[in-house]
Formats: structure tokens, sequence, C-alpha cells
């Protein structure tokens, strides 16, 4: 069995798509298990929640976004998190001076942006959704599949 960290942060740049994606995803499979949180590196003007198409293809999983607030790394109220999951470089560069000196482990997961993706609505959400899958299977690969009581 996977050991679990206690406290996990997934970063990218915005904190309106990828982290809070995994952020949601993590907390479908392993509920309280684990504190998760995520965070991004700026603000994008004029936004104050996750962008729709992530909030969309979360909801398709029975996850909820309507109500997060992106965050910067420096309103994180606590920095101490086991592992730092950066899914940008940018936020991996940050992962690492947040970390210095700190037991704290980083991976670089580096995930698509799928905000460049073009087309349709299908075909947005469809790179949404290709973006939420490999987020997903990271996570289970990562950390194995939650235990359920009695399952």
């Amino acid at each position: 069995m996977i050991e679990l960290p206690g406290a996990i942060l997934f970063a990218c740049n915005f904190n309106r798509v990828r982290s809070p994606m995994a952020e949601s995803l993590l907390k479908l499979a392993y509920g309280t298990q684990i504190y998760v949180d995520s965070c991004g590196l700026k603000r994008e003007p004029d936004t104050t929640g996750a962008d729709p198409f992530a909030q969309a293809v979360i909801d398709e999983l029975g996850g909820d976004l309507t109500t997060f607030k992106p965050k910067l790394f420096s309103d994180l109220e606590d920095g101490s998190f086991d592992l730092v999951i950066s899914l940008t470089p940018e936020a991996q560069h940050r992962a690492v001076e947040l970390t210095h000196g700190n037991a704290t482990d980083i991976e670089y997961w580096p995930t698509h942006d799928p905000t460049l993706a073009s087309g349709s609505r299908e075909q947005v959400m469809d790179a949404y959704r290709q973006v939420r899958d490999e987020l997903a299977n990271r996570i289970r690969a990562r950390f194995g599949k939650a235990s359920t009581f009695g399952g």
C-alpha cells in the first residue's frame, strides 16, 4: 500500500484551470484523507473563480468548482506541505523556492494548457477533458486507488 502524504499542494500559473482540477480530483478520490490545496503564480485580471470549462469537466465527475477562489503562493496560510506538485515549469521554479530548506517533496507533472484549444465548444471541452483525465490518471498512478470502508 502506498503511504499517502498528509498535505499536498498543486501549483500552476493562474490557479484557474489545471491546479484546481487536480485539487478537486484528489478530493473526489480521497475525501479528507489528505489535506489538499492549490495556488498559482499570478492573477488573471477580471477573474474571480475557476475557468468555466474546468468547472464543467469537473462537474461531469461529480466535483464542484463553482465556489473556487484562485490563490497565489503568497495567499497560502500555511506553507508546510509534504508534497508540492507543479503543473507548469514556472510553478516548478517557485515551488523549489518555497520549499528551500524544508523537508518537502517536489514533483513536476508537465500538463498541457487546455486554454490554448480552439474550435467548437465541444472541441474545447474535449481538450479540458483530456487534461482532467490525464491528471486523474497521474493521481491514481502516484497515490493508488483510494480505499473505502468495506471496499
